[in-house]
């Protein structure tokens, strides 16, 4: 490769001089030229911009992907412009084991058909999780990045730049004054100690060299300005591009919001599909469970006093059950309000604050619902409880 020598020796020599100046300038042993304060102003928005959009970014990027070792093959994939592999999402993955499982426990048992409902919701869910993934990538991570390896990295070469030629101006100036120093000493203080000749003649010419070497501070001080300002009015102008960015991240930031509205308003649907599949498999279930009067007769009660107490024990939940064989109607969840302490076995206990699921069947007294919670069910009073949407 051909080396440039003079340029390069050049180029040692400002970054030297530069370097001195900063120094000097951070010890405090010379004069720096502060920018304008609009400028000033603009470059801090700039840096705060830049600071928390690398935050929110990260963040982000964590949310959609808590995994750090999938977000750094993402990162790898995309530096080498390689397309990432695709793969289930976690409820999908978890969907595709519960099929699995089904059927090899036999879809037409009860639990093998309950997985095989649940693990389709979850597909489901992977779908729409898949789908939040890529339009939140889409539509909010590719703008904020895009920010920081493009507009980003022109403004911080123009931020540079502005700094190095303020650097070169404050050199110039510090360079005009010592020669206006040098100069004022040599005209105060001339040397008459020799009459000769020859001594004034040298005189003449160092006065001349003096004023020669102001008259070059001067020009190279012009040049530094005419310099400097052109570079602040350059990086101003793309400083105040800064509120275009706001404007660009803020519908972002929108699209960003109603991916994620979108998202977690399919979930829900979802969900609420599901369970009332599992309150209709729940309820079939339980029209075709024995009774448990039938099951404890035919297990033999010890004595025939003791199948008067299991019978008279048994009686009221038995009418509990035939009233929970009904169709349920109108399945939702509800947040208790108060203790309640159930009267017999027809009723529920309930915890205050406690979430159970509600809905009412045929003929039912309207003060009450039939409530559960887990494998428990029973009458709940309406007065006790907050109905949710």
């Amino acid at each position: 490769m051909d080396f440039n020598v003079k340029k390069l020796a050049s180029d040692a020599g400002v970054f030297f001089t530069r370097a001195m100046q900063f120094t000097e300038e951070k010890l405090g042993q010379a004069e720096k030229t502060e920018l304008d304060p609009h400028l000033e102003n603009l470059i801090s928005r700039a840096d705060g911009t830049k600071n928390w959009t690398e935050k929110i970014l990260r963040q982000t990027e964590v949310l959609l992907q808590p995994n750090p070792s999938a977000r750094i093959e993402g990162f790898i994939y995309d530096k080498f412009d390689k397309k990432l592999p695709s793969r289930m999402t976690n409820p999908e993955l978890l969907g595709q084991y519960m099929l699995e499982a089904a059927n090899e426990f036999g879809p037409e048992t009860p639990y093998g058909s309950t997985l095989i409902t649940v693990g389709e919701y979850q597909k489901r869910l992977g779908g729409a999780e898949r789908e939040f993934l890529q339009t939140s990538a889409a539509t909010f991570l590719t703008p904020l990045r895009n920010f920081l390896e493009g507009d980003w990295r022109t403004i911080s070469k123009e931020k540079r730049l502005l700094e190095n030629r303020r650097l070169d101006l404050d050199i110039c100036k510090a360079r005009l004054k010592k020669a206006k120093q040098a100069e004022a000493k040599a005209a105060a203080a001339p040397d008459f100690q020799e009459t000769r000749p020859r001594n004034y003649v040298l005189s003449a010419s160092a006065s001349a060299l003096l004023s020669e070497e102001v008259d070059k501070a001067e020009h190279e001080l012009r040049v530094a300005q005419t310099e400097f300002d052109r570079q602040a009015e350059v990086t101003r102008l793309l400083l105040e591009g800064i509120s275009s960015t706001h404007l660009n991240h803020l519908r972002c930031l929108q699209d960003f919001a109603e991916a994620q509205a979108t998202y977690y308003a399919q979930c829900h649907h979802y969900m609420q599909d599901l369970q009332r599949e599992l309150n209709r498999c729940a309820n079939a279930v339980g029209a075709v469970c024995p009774n448990p009067v039938s099951s404890a007769l035919l297990s033999g009660p010890s004595s025939p006093g003791a199948t008067v107490s299991s019978l008279s024990s048994q009686k009221p939940s038995s009418l509990a059950m035939e009233q929970m064989q009904f169709p349920a109607t109108g399945t939702r969840k509800a947040k208790v309000l108060y203790d309640y302490d159930a009267h017999d076995a027809s009723e529920l206990s309930l915890l205050a604050d406690e979430l159970i699921t509600v809905y009412t069947v045929p003929g039912m007294d309207p003060d009450w619902l039939i409530g559960e919670r887990g494998n428990e069910k029973g009458k709940v009073p309406v007065t006790y409880l907050e109905l949710l949407s």
